[in-house]
């Protein structure tokens, strides 16, 4: 895919922010940017944000007033390229319900993610609308499941999987190709701060996982 002249929105939470990198031009939004002069770049990752909306208790003020379908209206109005990057806070302190794939409103994970997909699609009719699943967390496995004690990160992974093929999106599988998997305790010091947010060798794997994806 040519680049040239393209402006590129990235959507998601902390780790498109660029927390756990040491500095800002660290993190993989940033590499991008800085191998892609040509295009135009912007960063839309705010820490904690999920795809859901808050159902009850209030968690953080800037989490819960940001979902990702509620900041669309301040995205520019004419990127080439979306991706959208979340769950993982869904998964790890969203009080929203799973839901039903089919669902197609704001009251549970899988309504939101389809609200979300029409959103994108009515803001961005012509433009390439990627998604980017969850990477591994420490301790994300059957016996990590959330406190409602039905739905593991996987879960999630697997809804984002199934209603971006619905839509017709691309998706960046970083939970299949990343290679990083934090349960290991090598990988975890090597390529995390904490388990869950990726350090400068984890950003500029996710950095390159994008560029390969491109190409």
């Amino acid at each position: 895919m040519k680049l040239e002249g393209k402006k590129i929105g990235f959507l998601g939470d902390s780790i498109t922010e660029g927390v756990g990198a040491s500095r800002y031009e660290t993190c993989f939004v940033s590499l991008f940017e800085k191998a892609h002069p040509e295009s135009r770049v912007y960063n839309y990752g705010i820490g904690g944000t999920r795809i859901a909306f808050e159902q009850h208790t209030p968690v953080n003020e800037r989490f819960d007033q940001n979902p990702f379908e509620s900041r669309l209206k301040a995205m520019e109005d004419d990127l080439d390229i979306v991706f959208v990057f979340g769950g993982t806070n869904d998964y790890g302190h969203g009080d929203a319900p799973f839901g039903d794939l089919k669902a197609n409103t704001r009251e549970s994970f899988c309504g939101s993610l389809n609200v979300l997909c029409n959103a994108l699609i009515e803001k961005y009719p012509f433009a390439k609308i990627i998604f980017m699943t969850p990477m591994h967390r420490w301790g994300e496995g059957d016996a990590h499941k959330k406190p409602d004690g039905e739905f593991t990160l996987y879960d999630y992974v697997k809804a984002i999987r199934a209603t971006a093929e619905h839509f017709s999106f691309p998706v960046l599988d970083l939970w299949a190709t990343l290679g990083i998997q934090p349960d290991i305790t090598l990988m975890r010091e090597k390529f995390t701060t904490d388990g869950l947010h990726p350090n400068d060798a984890g950003h500029r794997r996710i950095f390159e996982a994008v560029e390969e994806y491109l190409r």
